[in-house]
């Protein structure tokens, strides 16, 4: 029975996803779209906290910056292309990722937290102190990106339909080129770095050359989420790099279930869907979801992944 609902589950949820907006309302759909976004940045966190044995406080800052680069890019009274501005944004981040790994990846252990969470803070004073990006205010879109093929396929991105779509087809992708990313040898050194990186050294391997890669890769993931929230909300602050926001993913990574594909889709979705319900419910919300998170921490210390039907999970 648990074998067989293992596998009609996966298949009945990708049902759901595909059908949600034909009977959901607006709220919904948007509510669905900034989970997935979500998805998509905790992901690339737990590519270094759960695969690799980096924790970052800082990663927010290339979630942030991503929609920084979109919204400085984007025409006041005209759309741009969308795969110039998504390429723009991945990259420019990409660039900042090297730099940042560059330098916070010489220091290791609690002094590596330490640095992330320095580099993340420099970003976001610098955005909120000077008048270079819109300051506190932050920058707004006025016009979505345009994305078109030959001019007979057409997304309008404004539309909350369409722009759902296109996230669950970007979320799938990064599954993928992440699943794969682990399954390669180039993960299986990763793991190495994980569970023992002076033996993982010791054979040969250049791990800090390796760490750089994936802090790099990352970095370059957690930007296609932030380039999607920017198109979603239309605005960007440097509340988007502040260091709440990467506390806030790693809570998510640890309550799925960390070093797990499946980890982050589990604990981005838990929390949000239970914030969401007890805001509902009482303003002394955070309290409530404060005590979630500590039963899930003492009754399942592998996360969500260790309940019985995900044991098996990848």
């Amino acid at each position: 029975m648990k074998v067989i609902l293992r596998k009609v589950l996966p298949a009945l949820i990708l049902l759901g996803l595909v059908c949600l907006p034909l009977w959901g309302d607006r709220f919904y759909i948007q509510f669905a779209s900034k989970i997935l976004v979500m998805i998509i940045f905790v992901s690339s966190l737990n590519l270094l906290v759960g695969f690799t044995g980096l924790v970052s406080l800082g990663h927010a800052a290339f979630f942030g910056f991503s929609g920084y680069v979109l919204a400085i890019l984007s025409p006041l009274d005209s759309p741009m292309n969308f795969f110039v501005a998504f390429l723009a944004s991945i990259l420019s981040v990409g660039v900042l990722g090297a730099i940042f790994g560059a330098l916070v990846l010489r220091t290791k252990g609690i002094f590596f937290i330490m640095s992330t969470l320095a580099l993340g803070e420099m970003l976001f004073y610098f955005l909120h102190d000077t008048n270079l990006a819109g300051g506190s205010d932050g920058m707004y879109i006025n016009v979505r990106p345009n994305l078109s093929l030959f001019d007979w396929w057409h997304l309008d991105l404004a539309n909350v339909i369409h722009f759902y779509y296109l996230t669950l087809i970007l979320l799938f992708l990064v599954l993928i080129v992440i699943r794969r990313i682990i399954a390669s040898p180039f993960g299986r050194v990763l793991t190495g770095i994980r569970v023992n990186e002076h033996r993982t050294k010791a054979i040969g391997y250049n791990t800090y050359k390796f760490k750089l890669v994936c802090f790099v890769i990352a970095s370059m993931i957690a930007a296609v989420g932030g380039f999607l929230a920017a198109v979603q909300y239309g605005v960007v602050n440097p509340e988007m790099v502040g260091w709440h926001v990467s506390g806030h993913a790693l809570m998510m990574v640890i309550l799925g279930g960390k070093g797990t594909v499946l980890g982050p889709v589990l604990g981005t979705t838990t929390l949000m869907l239970v914030e969401e319900g007890f805001q509902m419910l009482t303003k002394h919300w955070q309290l409530l979801t404060g005590v979630v998170i500590v039963l899930v921490a003492l009754f399942l210390p592998k996360g969500l992944v260790g309940l019985k039907i995900f044991k098996k999970a990848p």
